[in-house]
């Protein structure tokens, strides 16, 4: 049975704990923040499985040469790529996210594409100011969500999540994506376009694209002023995927909507010009797991645990030639 360390922090309720006590024999100290502590050191001595979360320290050679025995490791968050350096790659370990944050964070892309569609939040503001209803009949006719064009900027794991959550609705969903095949798109449902296309085209651009040096920058002014007027932008990626001078710009003309999750930086200075932008709903990264869907990551975690204490190996592997490609 291995010996599991979980690290740093897991949410590591009563239950979670117990159900990994099952199968391995938990460590001292189930919970570290600092690889280097003399605490952390001799939890590391017969480690062969972490259990790692946000603000996970890099697990570098340094930390590796502390864990003779490690051969695995489990993350409970987003992307792997802070933490799992080339050393863990070089050594052969195992590496599992179940990336059960993808889920929430599609939920709340796929939440925002139909509320933009039907102006919910602005029409929302204006009815308080006014204290009395619109004629609904008289709404133009953008309004709503029959037969819009949604685009997807990346065929990340989260942007796939939602295109699989939005077949139900009557919408046509365009990808951008050079590392997918006009087949594997046809499998999944959408038209694979070219990157001038997919904001040219549609009603609303959702921004799935992992933060690479060649991806910094990538939503640029023009890609923006190209955007059909009052089209929405949706970014729950990364802030610098976009230039955000020129967001901030576009928005002030009134061209288009934004709803941002992500900023550069995050989160923005007190006096960032996107604060007075109205056409701008702005929340404070939180698309991502939080509440009670921390139990869904943790419950995952056991799961990957439970399989590879059993020699079944990992049910959710990173690849670390795919490592590039993950958001």
């Amino acid at each position: 049975m291995p010996r599991s360390q979980v690290s740093p922090s897991t949410g590591s309720a009563p239950e979670t704990l117990a159900a990994l006590d099952a199968v391995c024999a938990l460590g001292p100290h189930p919970v570290l923040a600092d690889f280097g502590t003399p605490q952390a050191r001799a939890a590391l001595a017969d480690a062969e499985v972490l259990i790692t979360g946000w603000g996970c320290p890099p697990v570098h050679a340094g930390v590796l040469a502390a864990a003779p025995a490690l051969r695995a490791l489990v993350h409970t968050a987003g992307t792997v790529r802070g933490h799992v350096t080339d050393a863990c790659w070089e050594r052969g370990i195992e590496v599992s996210s179940a990336a059960a944050n993808a889920l929430p964070v599609a939920e709340y892309t796929v939440a925002m594409i139909l509320l933009s569609g039907k102006r919910v939040l602005e029409r929302a503001r204006d009815l308080r100011a006014a204290r009395v209803r619109d004629d609904w009949l008289a709404a133009p006719s953008g309004v709503g969500n029959y037969g819009r064009t949604v685009g997807i900027l990346s065929a990340s794991l989260i942007g796939r999540r939602v295109i699989e959550l939005l077949r139900p609705y009557d919408l046509r969903v365009l990808l951008h994506d050079p590392y997918v095949s006009d087949a594997e798109a046809a499998a999944l449902g959408v038209r694979p376009v070219s990157l001038d296309a997919l904001f040219a085209e549609s009603d609303v651009v959702s921004v799935h694209t992992p933060l690479l040096p060649e991806t910094t920058g990538l939503v640029s002014g023009a890609l923006l002023a190209s955007m059909r007027p009052d089209a929405v932008l949706v970014n729950t990626a990364r802030g610098a995927v976009v230039d955000q001078d020129a967001l901030a710009g576009v928005l002030r003309r009134g061209h288009i909507r934004a709803v941002l999750d992500v900023t550069d930086p995050d989160p923005l200075p007190p006096a960032h010009p996107l604060w007075d932008c109205d056409n701008a709903l702005i929340t404070p990264h939180l698309a991502g797991s939080q509440g009670n869907e921390l139990r869904r990551l943790a419950d995952l975690a056991v799961g990957e645990v439970v399989r590879w204490a059993a020699g079944d190996g990992f049910a959710h592997p990173v690849r670390r030639e795919r490592l590039t490609f993950l958001a």
